[in-house]
């Protein structure tokens, strides 16, 4: 049996098709349901993660036509902008491209990650020119100034991800931890949202296609093609969307030792037309590989699986300020790789918008001020099973199941259609 996108649509229309989250398949087949095609017609799977391969292209006026030829630097928030393509001369108006990785010159913790949050947040942002004569003037601009404002990722969405391992002797600085990887085995972190993932739920990519709708830091998106580096093994995606009905919540800045990455968050529907992509929906964590790389050599020394970091873990990072003992240094608010922790009148406080649930900050704090349950990767080194803990998540599972249920919601009520792809992706 193979159904037409064409034909869900039409159920949807007529309010008789079932969407289901991908974790509420997942939840399904544990439970031993035995789930056919007619069980459901959507699947709606995401994720939110650090990803890299990330940038903005924005175009708007600084100054009045004919004050300056050309802009040769251009510095938002201190941030880095590539100037161009387009040269605008005597216009008064900046075409550039921010790279999602860049540092700001002031500030190494501040990065284009949070520079994209700062502007879908509507706050006010710097904007620093040096133009091709050699003269400066600085202006100020929000979200609403800019008239084009598009955000790409370039390489998201992997269909697995890697987990990372330290087996030198040595710390590392590195972007797959927040602070220095601690040497000798000594803690894991990993990324990827597993089962929720949208390429592991249809990784031939029957559905997922050019001209596919998303949701892309929760607004409407195009999927445009296949990212860089992708592959057979491992595919990923390149997707499009405006950044002024983006909701910041779902993107930010993620601080590592090696500096700033980019927050960010896909939700994709699955639509079920066949068998092949049904039994790829119903695959667990459990089942999909989560391969265990040496950060500091950079090569794969063992295979775990996404069940070792979210089967029996919590999603959710619990606070309990009444602990809190006064420490002169709380290590989890200085090492927060979101700024999500601050003292207040001497007491703890965790901003849940800006928390990541990474599960950080109950490593470091000596009496358990948080806490979360992370797990253990278990796998297979030199010939020995061994068991390594999660220090560190670099996907928020919890926001993935949130952004799932948001377009599952959007579908039934019709404010999100679903699309036939104009060209399928070879993987």
């Amino acid at each position: 049996m193979v159904r037409s996108i064409e034909d869900i649509n039409e159920r949807i229309i007529k309010g008789k098709a079932i969407v289901l989250t991908a974790q509420e398949v997942g939840e399904l087949v544990e439970n031993g349901d035995d789930i056919i095609l007619e069980d459901v017609d959507v699947v709606t799977t995401a994720t939110r993660a650090v990803m890299s391969g990330t940038y903005a292209v924005l175009s708007f006026p600084v100054d009045a036509p004919f004050s300056f030829i050309r802009a040769d630097q251009v510095f938002l928030n201190e941030v880095p902008a590539h100037v161009g393509p387009c040269p605008n001369e005597r216009l008064g108006i900046l075409d550039m491209m921010v790279f999602g990785t860049t540092h700001g010159i002031d500030d190494p913790e501040y990065g284009a990650g949070h520079l994209f949050r700062d502007l879908v947040e509507r706050k006010p942002v710097s904007v620093r020119v040096v133009t091709d004569a050699g003269t400066t003037f600085s202006t100020t601009t929000t979200l609403d100034d800019i008239t084009y404002a598009k955000l790409f990722g370039t390489r998201n969405t992997f269909k697995n991800y890697s987990a990372f391992v330290n087996c030198s002797s040595n710390s590392v600085s590195t972007i797959f931890h927040a602070v220095e990887f601690g040497p000798d085995m000594s803690g894991a972190t990993f990324s990827g949202c597993g089962q929720l993932n949208p390429v592991k739920n249809d990784p031939q990519l029957r559905t997922i296609g050019i001209g596919t709708r998303i949701l892309f830091n929760g607004a409407q998106g195009f999927i445009i093609g296949d990212g860089t580096r992708s592959s057979v093994e491992k595919p990923n995606l390149i997707a499009v969307a405006d950044m002024h009905s983006m909701i910041p919540e779902y993107m930010g800045g993620f601080t590592t030792s090696a500096g700033p990455e980019c927050v960010v968050s896909w939700a994709v529907p699955i639509p079920v037309i066949e068998k092949g992509v049904l039994d790829a929906i119903k695959q667990l964590d459990s089942k999909v590989p989560l391969p265990v790389m040496d950060v500091d050599q950079r090569e794969r020394i063992g295979m775990a699986t996404y069940g070792d970091g979210w089967s029996g873990v919590d999603l959710e990072v619990v606070v309990e300020p009444s602990r809190c003992i006064g420490c002169d240094h709380c290590l989890p608010q200085e090492s927060c790789p979101t700024d999500a922790i601050h003292v207040d009148n001497g007491a703890v406080v965790l901003d849940r918008v800006k928390c990541f649930n990474c599960g950080l900050c109950t490593t470091l704090c000596p009496v358990d001020v948080f806490a979360a349950e992370l797990g253990a990767l278990h796998f297979e080194y030199n010939g020995t099973d061994i068991d390594v803990p999660v220090i560190l998540r670099q996907s928020d599972r919890k926001r993935a199941i949130e952004l799932s249920q948001i377009l599952k919601r959007s579908i039934l009520d019709g404010t999100f259609r679903l699309t036939e792809m104009v060209e399928r992706i070879v993987p």
